[in-house]
């Protein structure tokens, strides 16, 4: 009993480093899935240019190496950039996970109907107009479902920052083991606090699938024929 007494507020702060990393990261992936998918829809070659390359090799490189660049690399010549490990930590998962985010939201994007961008071409609607009020609402409906899926990679990818030395819930974990020896109480705790926090992150996004899909009301205009 005084074993479980130490393990649980250990386990605790190694709960809390994760979740720290796992909402920064969370928001600098949107913000980069966001400004990747505006590159790519650009009408200039050279910018188009720019927001392929930084999907194709962020979603075409490990995210264990791109850690260990950011980590080991930066800070050698001729680069002499040093980061902390937290703030390594949320880049590189901010950049890897915003690449997949940019297929996610580049695909919802085209899913809107066709017609949809006739008719505000018709009414004369701003571009701008359009796309908040029209486009983005129901492109939504379709990017969160993945989005959701992608963020809870994104938790699980969390664990590969304790070997960049952060104290997060799977680095509190193996030391753990290594000290008292109680792998089977840790590892199964371990398991389930990452399910719980994958729930939490799933119950919040059906949340505003929800609010999304209650505000969206899809209208089909019928032509009228000649009579």
């Amino acid at each position: 009993m005084s074993d479980l007494n130490e393990l649980l507020p250990l386990m605790m702060k190694g709960t809390l480093v994760t979740i720290e990393i796992a909402f920064c990261s969370i928001l600098l992936a949107i913000v980069m899935a966001s400004v990747a998918t505006a590159l790519r829809a650009a009408p200039f070659r050279i910018v188009r240019w720019i927001g392929n390359v930084y999907v194709e090799v962020f979603r075409g490189t490990s995210l264990l190496v791109q850690l260990f660049w950011f980590f080991f690399v930066l800070p050698l010549p001729p680069f002499h950039v040093q980061l902390t490990p937290f703030t390594v930590a949320i880049v590189g998962l901010g950049l890897h996970y915003g690449a997949y985010g940019s297929e996610i939201l580049r695909g919802a994007l085209r899913s809107v109907p066709g017609g949809q961008f006739e008719a505000a071409l018709a009414l004369n609607m701003p571009a701008a107009t359009h796309l908040r009020r029209v486009v983005l609402p129901q492109a939504m409906i379709n990017a969160l479902p993945p989005a959701t899926n992608l963020m809870i990679e994104l938790l699980k990818g969390t664990s590969l920052v304790s070997l960049i030395t952060l104290s997060d819930l799977t680095f509190r974990a193996r030391q753990l083991d290594e000290a008292i020896f109680k792998t089977a109480e840790i590892f199964p705790l371990t398991l389930l606090i990452y399910f719980v926090l994958a729930q939490i992150i799933a119950t919040v996004m059906r949340y505003f699938e929800r609010r999304v899909s209650g505000h969206v009301v899809v209208r089909q205009v019928v032509p009228r024929t000649a009579s």
